[in-house]
Protein backbone atom coordinates (compact mmCIF):
# COMPACT_ATOMS: atom_id res chain seq x y z
CA UNK A 1 0.00 0.00 0.00
CA UNK A 2 1.29 3.49 -0.88
CA UNK A 3 0.44 6.74 0.84
CA UNK A 4 -0.27 10.10 -0.78
CA UNK A 5 3.44 10.84 -1.03
CA UNK A 6 3.99 7.65 -2.99
CA UNK A 7 5.97 5.80 -0.32
CA UNK A 8 5.04 2.37 0.93
CA UNK A 9 2.90 2.34 4.07
CA UNK A 10 3.52 -0.78 6.21
CA UNK A 11 0.48 -3.00 6.62
CA UNK A 12 -1.02 -2.92 10.12
CA UNK A 13 0.29 -5.72 12.32
CA UNK A 14 -1.53 -7.98 14.75
CA UNK A 15 0.33 -6.20 17.53
CA UNK A 16 -1.10 -2.84 16.46
CA UNK A 17 -4.58 -4.36 16.35
CA UNK A 18 -4.07 -5.89 19.80
CA UNK A 19 -2.93 -2.59 21.31
CA UNK A 20 -5.99 -0.80 19.94
CA UNK A 21 -8.43 -3.42 21.27
CA UNK A 22 -9.26 -3.07 24.99
CA UNK A 23 -10.67 -6.61 24.94
CA UNK A 24 -7.39 -8.17 23.78
CA UNK A 25 -6.32 -10.82 26.32
CA UNK A 26 -3.12 -9.91 28.17
CA UNK A 27 -1.67 -13.33 27.36
CA UNK A 28 -2.24 -13.04 23.60
CA UNK A 29 0.80 -13.75 21.45
CA UNK A 30 1.36 -10.19 20.16
CA UNK A 31 1.17 -8.68 23.66
CA UNK A 32 3.51 -11.34 25.06
CA UNK A 33 5.95 -10.47 22.28
CA UNK A 34 5.67 -6.78 23.18
CA UNK A 35 6.37 -7.39 26.86
CA UNK A 36 9.36 -9.58 26.03
CA UNK A 37 10.70 -7.00 23.60
CA UNK A 38 10.40 -4.22 26.18
CA UNK A 39 12.09 -6.39 28.80
CA UNK A 40 14.99 -7.14 26.46
CA UNK A 41 15.21 -3.50 25.35
CA UNK A 42 15.35 -2.18 28.90
CA UNK A 43 18.00 -4.79 29.73
CA UNK A 44 20.06 -3.25 26.89
CA UNK A 45 19.84 -6.40 24.79
CA UNK A 46 19.65 -6.13 21.01
CA UNK A 47 16.20 -6.90 19.64
CA UNK A 48 16.94 -10.22 17.94
CA UNK A 49 13.88 -11.71 16.26
CA UNK A 50 15.29 -15.24 16.14
CA UNK A 51 16.17 -15.15 19.84
CA UNK A 52 12.75 -13.71 20.70
CA UNK A 53 10.99 -16.47 18.76
CA UNK A 54 12.93 -19.07 20.76
CA UNK A 55 12.09 -17.30 24.03
CA UNK A 56 8.41 -17.30 23.08
CA UNK A 57 8.62 -20.94 21.91
CA UNK A 58 7.35 -20.11 18.44
CA UNK A 59 8.92 -20.00 14.98
CA UNK A 60 10.12 -16.78 13.38
CA UNK A 61 7.32 -16.80 10.80
CA UNK A 62 4.74 -16.66 13.58
CA UNK A 63 6.59 -13.82 15.32
CA UNK A 64 6.70 -11.84 12.06
CA UNK A 65 2.96 -12.43 11.58
CA UNK A 66 2.38 -11.02 15.05
CA UNK A 67 4.62 -7.97 15.00
CA UNK A 68 5.76 -7.36 11.42
CA UNK A 69 9.40 -6.73 10.56
CA UNK A 70 12.07 -5.93 13.15
CA UNK A 71 11.80 -2.24 12.24
CA UNK A 72 8.01 -2.29 12.60
CA UNK A 73 8.32 -4.01 15.97
CA UNK A 74 10.92 -1.52 17.20
CA UNK A 75 8.73 1.43 16.19
CA UNK A 76 5.64 -0.06 17.85
CA UNK A 77 7.57 -0.90 20.99
CA UNK A 78 9.16 2.58 21.24
CA UNK A 79 5.82 4.25 20.54
CA UNK A 80 4.15 2.16 23.27
CA UNK A 81 6.82 3.29 25.74
CA UNK A 82 6.47 6.87 24.49
CA UNK A 83 2.68 6.98 24.76
CA UNK A 84 2.81 5.44 28.25
CA UNK A 85 5.37 8.01 29.41
CA UNK A 86 3.57 10.98 27.84
CA UNK A 87 0.23 9.91 29.27
CA UNK A 88 1.66 9.64 32.78
CA UNK A 89 3.49 12.97 32.55
CA UNK A 90 0.35 14.67 31.24
CA UNK A 91 -1.74 13.28 34.13
CA UNK A 92 0.86 14.41 36.68
CA UNK A 93 1.30 17.92 35.24
CA UNK A 94 -0.61 20.66 37.08
CA UNK A 95 0.33 23.54 34.77
CA UNK A 96 -1.94 24.86 32.05
CA UNK A 97 -1.48 26.66 28.73
CA UNK A 98 1.99 26.93 27.20
CA UNK A 99 3.60 26.03 30.56
CA UNK A 100 1.90 22.63 30.39
CA UNK A 101 3.16 21.97 26.85
CA UNK A 102 6.69 22.96 27.86
CA UNK A 103 6.74 21.02 31.15
CA UNK A 104 5.51 17.78 29.60
CA UNK A 105 7.84 18.15 26.62
CA UNK A 106 10.95 18.77 28.73
CA UNK A 107 10.12 16.06 31.28
CA UNK A 108 9.53 13.57 28.47
CA UNK A 109 12.83 14.47 26.81
CA UNK A 110 14.57 14.00 30.17
CA UNK A 111 13.08 10.52 30.49
CA UNK A 112 14.12 9.55 26.97
CA UNK A 113 17.69 10.76 27.55
CA UNK A 114 17.92 8.82 30.82
CA UNK A 115 16.26 5.63 29.56
CA UNK A 116 18.88 2.82 29.58
CA UNK A 117 17.32 1.02 26.64
CA UNK A 118 17.19 4.17 24.50
CA UNK A 119 20.76 5.11 25.41
CA UNK A 120 22.00 1.67 24.40
CA UNK A 121 19.95 1.54 21.19
CA UNK A 122 21.09 4.99 20.05
CA UNK A 123 24.70 4.17 20.95
CA UNK A 124 24.76 0.85 19.09
CA UNK A 125 22.34 1.46 16.20
CA UNK A 126 22.41 5.25 16.00
CA UNK A 127 21.89 5.74 12.26
CA UNK A 128 19.09 3.20 11.85
CA UNK A 129 17.50 4.25 15.16
CA UNK A 130 17.45 7.90 14.10
CA UNK A 131 15.90 6.92 10.78
CA UNK A 132 13.08 5.05 12.50
CA UNK A 133 12.49 7.87 14.97
CA UNK A 134 12.48 10.73 12.46
CA UNK A 135 11.30 9.26 9.12
CA UNK A 136 7.60 9.87 8.55
CA UNK A 137 7.09 6.53 6.85
CA UNK A 138 8.19 4.55 9.89
CA UNK A 139 5.11 5.68 11.82
CA UNK A 140 6.78 7.00 14.98
CA UNK A 141 7.27 10.71 14.31
CA UNK A 142 3.74 11.34 12.94
CA UNK A 143 2.20 9.86 16.09
CA UNK A 144 4.45 11.94 18.35
CA UNK A 145 3.59 15.12 16.46
CA UNK A 146 -0.11 14.21 16.60
CA UNK A 147 0.12 13.73 20.38
CA UNK A 148 1.68 17.18 20.83
CA UNK A 149 -0.88 18.68 18.43
CA UNK A 150 -3.76 17.24 20.44
CA UNK A 151 -2.23 18.63 23.64
CA UNK A 152 -2.06 22.08 22.07
CA UNK A 153 -5.65 21.84 20.84
CA UNK A 154 -6.88 20.85 24.31
CA UNK A 155 -5.22 23.90 25.84
CA UNK A 156 -6.61 26.19 23.13
CA UNK A 157 -10.11 24.72 23.49
CA UNK A 158 -9.92 25.15 27.27
CA UNK A 159 -9.08 28.84 26.81
CA UNK A 160 -5.62 28.43 28.34
CA UNK A 161 -3.68 29.59 25.28
CA UNK A 162 -4.33 31.21 21.92
CA UNK A 163 -2.41 30.67 18.70
CA UNK A 164 -1.38 33.71 16.65
CA UNK A 165 -3.18 34.21 13.36
CA UNK A 166 -1.83 31.90 10.69
CA UNK A 167 -0.29 29.41 13.13
CA UNK A 168 -1.88 25.97 12.99
CA UNK A 169 -1.63 23.46 15.87
CA UNK A 170 -0.02 20.86 13.61
CA UNK A 171 2.75 23.23 12.48
CA UNK A 172 3.47 24.32 16.05
CA UNK A 173 3.52 20.69 17.18
CA UNK A 174 5.99 19.84 14.41
CA UNK A 175 8.38 22.62 15.48
CA UNK A 176 8.13 21.61 19.15
CA UNK A 177 8.89 17.99 18.24
CA UNK A 178 11.86 19.04 16.14
CA UNK A 179 13.29 21.21 18.93
CA UNK A 180 12.78 18.42 21.46
CA UNK A 181 14.35 15.80 19.20
CA UNK A 182 17.31 18.03 18.45
CA UNK A 183 18.30 18.05 22.12
CA UNK A 184 17.47 14.38 22.77
CA UNK A 185 19.76 13.26 19.94
CA UNK A 186 22.35 16.00 20.45
CA UNK A 187 25.27 13.58 20.74
CA UNK A 188 24.44 11.99 17.39
CA UNK A 189 24.00 15.39 15.70
CA UNK A 190 26.81 17.50 17.17
CA UNK A 191 28.67 15.21 19.56
CA UNK A 192 27.48 17.21 22.60
CA UNK A 193 25.89 15.62 25.64
CA UNK A 194 22.09 15.35 25.30
CA UNK A 195 20.41 17.96 27.51
CA UNK A 196 16.65 18.51 27.50
CA UNK A 197 16.92 21.61 29.69
CA UNK A 198 18.77 23.48 26.93
CA UNK A 199 15.56 23.34 24.91
CA UNK A 200 13.44 25.02 27.59
CA UNK A 201 14.31 28.69 26.89
CA UNK A 202 13.80 28.08 23.16
CA UNK A 203 10.38 26.54 23.75
CA UNK A 204 9.42 29.42 26.06
CA UNK A 205 10.46 31.91 23.38
CA UNK A 206 8.51 29.93 20.77
CA UNK A 207 5.34 29.74 22.86
CA UNK A 208 5.48 33.25 24.33
CA UNK A 209 3.05 34.53 21.70
CA UNK A 210 0.45 31.94 22.75
CA UNK A 211 0.17 33.28 26.32
CA UNK A 212 -3.07 34.97 27.25
CA UNK A 213 -2.92 38.59 28.40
Amino acid sequence: MRNAAGSVTPRATKLQAALSDPAEPEDSGPLRALRLGISNFMAKDRIDMSAMARQLDINRATLYRWVGSRDQFLVEMIWHLTATSLGRLDRECEATGPDRIIDVTIDFADEVIGNPGMKHWLATEGESAMSLLTRAGSGYQPRLIAWVEESIERQVDAGNMALPEGVEPHELAYVIERVMGGYIYLDLITGDEPDARRAEPLLRMLLRSTELA
